[in-house]
């Protein structure tokens, strides 16, 4: 289990539009906030990541850079980009699922159409949302067993503003 004010593992996958993205390259001012998601089979990911891509500018004031990621390979991340419509979020695609587990996420297998007729993989990650600092040690982490329950991006830029008013430590290092 990745624990706060530890180091994050490392983590590097291929974007839509090209190149790699690596953690270990990033310079946020405050955090880089990584967005596991299930892929294109999942309902909830496209809602989900929607409002998060409405909310790129707003993370973006607060000094967070976000990327959205998942196991699915470059066709099935370019189909979810456009059918989810996402116009700002950065979209990783590739994960390998070793890092998926490095990163404490749960993995699944697939179990045939999802309700909207998408074939899931045979394997992949469920969901979970990272902060990490600039000095790739864990802020916030979250995990999910299922696509359910997810943290709400609009409390987590209410908590980014109080976090950075009060600067408040990191929890749960114990």
């Amino acid at each position: 289990m990745i624990k706060p004010r530890q180091a994050v593992p490392a983590l590097e996958v291929a974007t839509l539009g090209g190149g790699t993205w690596n953690l270990a390259e990033q310079s946020p001012e405050n955090f880089t906030m990584v967005v596991f998601y299930r892929g294109l089979h999942c309902p909830i990911c496209g809602r989900y990541l929607r409002d998060l891509d409405r909310k790129i500018d707003e993370f973006a004031k607060r000094g967070v850079e976000v990327i959205m990621i998942s196991t699915d390979g470059e066709e099935r991340a370019r189909q979810a980009k456009e059918t989810w419509e996402l116009e700002n979020v950065t979209v990783g695609y590739g994960l390998d699922l070793e890092a998926a587990r490095t990163w404490g996420l749960y993995v699944s297998s697939g179990i045939g159409k999802s309700s909207v007729g998408v074939e899931e993989p045979a394997l992949f990650n469920e969901p979970g949302t990272f902060m990490v600092r600039p000095d790739a040690t864990l802020y916030f982490g979250t995990v999910q067993t299922m696509p359910f329950a997810r943290p709400n991006f609009g409390e987590i830029l209410q908590a980014v503003d109080f976090v950075l008013a009060k600067n408040y430590p990191a929890r749960g290092e114990a």
